[in-house]
């Protein structure tokens, strides 16, 4: 959960420069959709949440966390795991910045019906195998008039395809495990569900009136090759053919829901 796999970062955990470091990779994987006069401010609607009272679903290293209340939310961050708790309330005191963040499951969340104007999740909800009982339960804690923006891993995008390819067809994988399992191993971390877009609408109709989605993605995704060659050529792709690109194959489904029943 602390996002240096590679243990390349040489810095102590949790320190200043630790988190810089952490970013720079978070903000570049994510600058074809993310990027404007602030972190994310293309995707999370900050204007808009000045005063109100956000719940994020899986804070990680509390990037979104921190962007939200320096925006002037009142946000509620929480994570199934102690390491994303201690690392979301190390960051916001760093800045001096205040949140409430909290251990505990998204599918039984300890909040009264209607506790919150707006809910954000990030990569997080595929983690559980039963997504709808997180689905219901942010249902359950907005307020009639409140909404939800929620990310979760695309079946039809770029990554996916490349494990099909990859590992299950050339790996032989598909004599012995479904291509779902593929899919898990080849996440960054235990992923139960990738979902196609329409396949993940429809789970948010049965509890919100207004629902739409869009695909989003990386680089990589538009330029699916390995990281030494994607750098040759990012030399000579234009911006607007990744972007195109990034939107039509990107490996994120991001979903908005408004209005829950």
């Amino acid at each position: 959960m602390i996002y240096d796999w590679d243990e390349k970062i040489k810095l102590p955990r949790f320190s200043p420069g630790w988190f810089e470091a952490i970013d720079a990779a978070f903000l570049y994987g994510s600058r074809l959709f993310a990027s404007g006069a602030q972190p994310f401010d293309q995707i999370i609607p900050l204007r808009e949440l000045r005063g109100a009272r956000v719940l994020e679903i899986g804070c990680g290293m509390g990037l979104h966390c921190q962007t939200m209340v320096a925006a002037g939310a009142e946000v509620t961050a929480i994570d199934l795991t102690p390491t994303a708790v201690e690392a979301t309330s190390r960051r916001l005191a760093l800045h001096g910045l205040r949140a409430t963040v909290l251990q505990c499951d998204a599918e039984d969340l300890p909040f009264a019906n209607e506790a919150f104007d707006f809910v954000w999740s990030w990569g997080v909800i595929h983690h559980s195998s039963r997504t709808v009982r997180v689905v219901r339960e942010i249902a359950r804690v907005l307020h009639r008039n409140g909404g939800c923006r929620i990310m979760v891993y695309n079946r039809e995008g770029v990554p996916a395809r490349i494990s099909l390819i990859r590992d299950h067809i050339l790996k032989a994988k598909f004599l012995r495990q479904s291509f779902e399992e593929t899919l898990y191993q080849s996440s960054d971390g235990f992923s139960a569900r990738f979902y196609i877009r329409e396949q993940f609408e429809d789970i948010f109709r049965a509890f919100f009136k207004n629902v739409s989605s869009e695909i989003c993605g990386q680089e990589s995704d538009a330029i699916p090759l390995p990281s030494p060659l994607r750098r040759w050529a990012l030399v000579f792709v234009p911006e607007s053919y990744i972007r195109k690109a990034q939107a039509k194959r990107g490996a994120f489904v991001f979903l908005k829901a408004s209005i829950p029943y």
